[in-house]
């Protein structure tokens, strides 16, 4: 990770930069991060993805802020997997939701990151009511010298343009495959194994008893879900129950 120009090797001290939320990086996300790269490596220059924590909507809005597609830790890991130099983290604060597009460009991108290009989904918006568009930003990039590039959406097998917001709808109405298909690989979440009352085991089939990282964490509705399960010892098929255990009396959420 990043935090300011200062840490860039001296060879390279300009940064060719995408911008945003990324919650998913989904399909779409992967290819303007591609493009990313390889703009900066034709031209000599550090490829950054700039981000922020927490999401916008967290302090913008936290009513409306959305659950989370992919955690903190879960998102870097998929950054480590794509030809990006770096990712630079923003705090995203109240004071930061006021600045306008001129300002977040001039302080941020250019006078924090050294951007000398920068690249945007179709459908990109930043700064004081998301006023930074795609037009906007390239009258700011014509006036401050540099090029901003558009990368066209993805589509996804149904031919609508895959999003963060379409993916965590077919999370949550259940529809594992239409997210698999926005995300490019299937949806997944992390837990601590922790001790359940035993009855598995006692049935002749031991089960794992999960608990989530974050409650931020976007999970399908309750139900019986075939899995893939990875761990220290290698991956398994399996069977996951999400939400209450009528046959036992409980009615507490539960993921085993």
């Amino acid at each position: 990770m990043l935090d300011a120009l200062e840490a860039l090797p001296r060879a390279r001290s300009g940064t060719v930069i995408t911008c945003g939320t990324f919650d998913g990086v989904h399909r779409g996300h992967s290819l303007v991060l591609e493009r990313t790269a390889e703009r900066a490596r034709r031209a000599g220059l550090v490829a950054l993805a700039v981000t922020f924590d927490p999401h916008p909507l967290d302090v913008v809005n936290p009513s409306a802020a959305p659950p989370l597609l992919t955690l903190w830790d879960e998102k870097l890991e998929l950054f480590a997997q794509t030809a990006l130099d770096y990712v630079g983290v923003v705090p995203f604060t109240a004071e930061l939701s006021a600045y306008t597009p001129e300002e977040f460009v001039d302080r941020i991108l250019i006078g924090r990151f050294g951007m000398r290009e920068l690249l945007i989904g179709h459908d990109h918006g930043f700064g004081r009511g998301r006023a930074g568009d795609v037009e906007s930003l390239r009258i700011i990039g014509r006036r401050r010298g540099f090029p901003v590039d558009v990368v066209d959406a993805v589509l996804g097998a149904d031919g609508a343009p895959i999003s963060s917001t379409a993916v965590r709808r077919a999370v949550a109405h259940g529809d594992l495959a239409r997210a698999s298909d926005g995300l490019g690989r299937r949806y997944s979440f992390a837990g601590r194994v922790t001790t359940g009352e035993r009855r598995g085991r006692l049935l002749g089939f031991p089960t794992l008893n999960l608990e989530l990282a974050s409650r931020r964490k976007l999970l399908p509705p309750h139900g019986v879900y075939a899995v893939r399960v990875e761990g220290g010892h290698g991956t398994f098929g399996g069977m996951m129950n999400l939400g209450p255990r009528p046959t036992f009396g409980d009615q507490r959420i539960s993921l085993e």
